[in-house]
């Protein structure tokens, strides 16, 4: 972060840039939005505060970095998943995203720059250093990112899982497989962080702060997964009620003039309410993939748009379930309440843009 900021300059606008390719980073790493938010989020937070940027519009900040980032390529996780449920080599659909997600970001970068419209970045936040000094000098902290970066770029370029082929790590989460109330700590990308956590503990510094790095880690993220656990109630009775199951069947339903439109609105119902275009690709893109390719749609084009559809949904208002867990997370850090329509609303237009951009591809 300190690296990005001294590159991008001693401005408030820098500050801006250099969060949001923070965010993008970690969301194409993560592969997932709500995590990118969770794990990096608090972490550009006091700064925007001290820009005197209201919760709503700092929540707005990393909603759409962290969003943006799930389905930035090369390591884009919603894009593999959109190619892999039509059946198609992911490449020529990335050629395709790094423009269209590209100009995502930009168009977010230059929306979140009127919250710092006349605004002097204050002087404990301009980087005293080069971008040389400050990796000179830190190189070793970033050690832990490496070790999560050269994880996920293994499963995701090479498909190599090394929870999976190393045996000391499959005998260690295989049995946790059997327990759903654990199963998530066995995805490859949880079980990665939780790597990179214990090698941060190889140093002094943090083994000298355990006690505190762990406390303050759970004061922080104390609302947040209050919300996650409510939101993990709310998702279950969605599938339980056959809600989601209904949503499919109204696609499968639909006249064929109508299937385009049908089948983007049900990507984003169901992307909304589960906070996750991974669920609503998986849901949405099994069925309705077959239903376009006989509509002589390509391939391509049909990956490509699913996931663009997918990533606006989980934004969308009124009840975006990723909204909900960044405003948890600014209101436990602030000690404020923080409207998640509001941040929704503000973030409308680069949904907006996503969905658009879905649209015009199914179409062509």
């Amino acid at each position: 972060m300190n690296s990005l900021r001294a590159a991008f300059g001693n401005s408030s606008k820098g500050l801006i840039v250099a969060i949001f390719i923070t965010l993008i980073l970690a969301g194409s790493l993560l592969g997932d939005a709500i995590a990118a938010a969770t794990v990096i989020g608090f972490l550009v937070i006091n700064s925007l505060t001290e820009l005197k940027l209201k919760p709503e519009q700092i929540g707005m900040i990393i909603l759409l970095g962290a969003s943006i980032g799930s389905i930035m390529p090369p390591i884009t996780q919603g894009i593999f998943l959109s190619a892999s449920l039509v059946g198609i080599d992911p490449d020529p659909v990335i050629k395709l995203a790094y423009i269209t997600v590209t100009i995502g970001g930009i168009i977010a970068i230059l929306e979140s720059f009127r919250f710092v419209r006349g605004k002097k970045l204050p002087p404990n936040l301009i980087p005293e250093k080069s971008v040389i000094q400050i990796l000179r000098e830190r190189w070793k902290t970033l050690i832990p990112l490496l070790v999560l970066i050269a994880i996920v770029l293994a499963n995701t370029l090479f498909d190599y899982n090394i929870f999976t082929e190393i045996t000391i790590f499959a005998f260690v989460l295989q049995p946790l497989k059997e327990i759903k109330i654990l199963q998530g700590i066995t995805f490859h990308v949880v079980s990665a962080i939780i790597i990179a956590f214990l090698i941060s503990c190889l140093f002094p510094a943090v083994r000298k702060e355990t006690k505190a790095v762990l406390k303050n880690g759970l004061r922080k993220v104390n609302q947040t997964v209050q919300i996650q656990l409510c939101a993990g109630a709310m998702v279950g009775v969605f599938y339980a009620s056959g809600l989601i199951d209904k949503v499919a069947l109204m696609t499968e339903g639909l006249a064929s003039s109508m299937v385009k439109l049908g089948g983007a609105l049900s990507m984003v119902v169901v992307g909304m309410l589960t906070g996750s275009q991974t669920t609503s690709q998986s849901v949405i893109v099994t069925f309705l993939a077959p239903i376009l390719e006989n509509m002589n749609v390509d391939s391509t084009l049909i990956a490509l748009g699913a996931s663009h559809i997918a990533a606006a949904g989980q934004n969308m208002p009124p009840v975006g379930l990723t909204a909900f867990v960044v405003c948890g997370l600014i209101g436990g850090i602030l000690n404020k309440k923080v409207d998640p329509l509001k941040v929704m609303m503000l973030a409308l237009p680069n949904s907006l843009y996503f969905l658009a951009i879905g649209l015009i591809v199914w179409f062509i």
